[in-house]
C-alpha cells in the first residue's frame, strides 16, 4: 500500500514538472495522446516571436571579442546557429558581426573560398526561387545594383568550391531587421554598413567556414 502511494505521488510529481516547463507546453498533448492545443500552439508561436525580435533588438553591432581558432587571420567562420559571423584577426581575437541564415531548407554548412567580389551587386533570382514566388519573373535577366529594391544590398561576397560559384553569397540587404534570424534562402545577410567593412577587409581566395 505504501509503495503504490509512494509511486503515485511520485508520477504526479514527474507530470507536474513536465506540464511546468516550457517544453513540456509544447508537447504534452503528444507525451500523452492528445491533440495539440490550437490556442497553446499559438501562444508558443507568439512567444518564439518575441524572442527572435529581442535578440534582433540586443544587436549593437559588429564587437571584437576573444575568439580561439587555429584558422589562420583573414578566415571567415560563420556559426549558422548563433546567427553570427567572426572575421578571424588573430592573437585569440575576431570581430563578431550579426547575420541573417538560411531559413529552415535552405540551410548549409561547409568550407568554401571567396572566389569574387562586387559593389552593388546585380542580383538575379534563380528560376527554382521565381517558380516559388513568380513576382520575381520580371527580373529574371537581373536586377540592377545600386536600388533600394535590391535584396544583395551594397556589397555581395561570392562564394565558390572545387567547382566553381556555389551560388551561395555574403551580401547586404534591404531587409535590416532580418537580422538574427532565418530568413534567407541560403546566402548570408548583413547590415549595409557592416558588409562594406567585411568586404574592406577580406580577400579573393581567403577561406570561409559555415557551422
Amino acid at each position: 500500500m505504501q509503495r503504490r502511494i509512494f509511486l503515485s505521488a511520485l508520477l504526479s510529481g514527474v507530470a507536474a514538472a513536465l506540464l511546468g516547463s516550457p517544453a513540456a507546453e509544447a508537447d504534452h498533448g503528444y507525451l500523452f495522446g492528445h491533440s495539440a492545443d490550437p490556442k497553446r500552439k499559438k501562444r508558443l508561436a507568439e512567444r518564439k516571436a518575441r524572442l527572435a525580435a529581442s535578440k534582433r533588438a540586443n544587436y549593437k553591432g559588429r564587437q571584437t571579442v576573444t575568439y580561439i581558432t587555429s584558422e589562420k587571420p583573414g578566415t571567415i567562420i560563420i556559426k549558422t546557429r548563433e546567427r553570427a559571423l567572426y572575421y578571424v584577426l588573430g592573437s585569440r581575437q575576431a570581430v563578431r558581426y550579426g547575420v541573417a541564415v538560411g531559413k529552415e531548407g535552405f540551410s548549409w554548412s561547409g568550407t568554401a573560398r571567396i572566389g569574387m567580389k562586387k559593389v552593388n551587386p546585380r542580383w538575379t533570382p534563380p528560376a527554382e526561387m521565381i517558380v516559388r514566388t513568380p513576382k520575381y519573373a520580371k527580373w529574371a535577366g537581373g536586377m540592377p545594383g545600386g536600388i533600394p529594391e535590391n535584396p544583395l544590398g551594397v556589397r555581395a561576397i561570392y562564394l565558390f568550391n572545387r567547382s566553381g560559384d556555389t551560388g551561395f553569397r555574403i551580401h547586404g540587404t534591404n531587409a535590416p531587421s532580418s537580422i538574427g534570424t532565418a530568413a534567407s534562402s541560403g546566402c548570408i545577410r548583413m547590415l549595409n554598413h557592416e558588409v562594406v567593412e567585411l568586404y574592406g577587409k577580406v580577400r579573393i581566395g581567403a577561406k570561409v567556414i559555415v557551422l
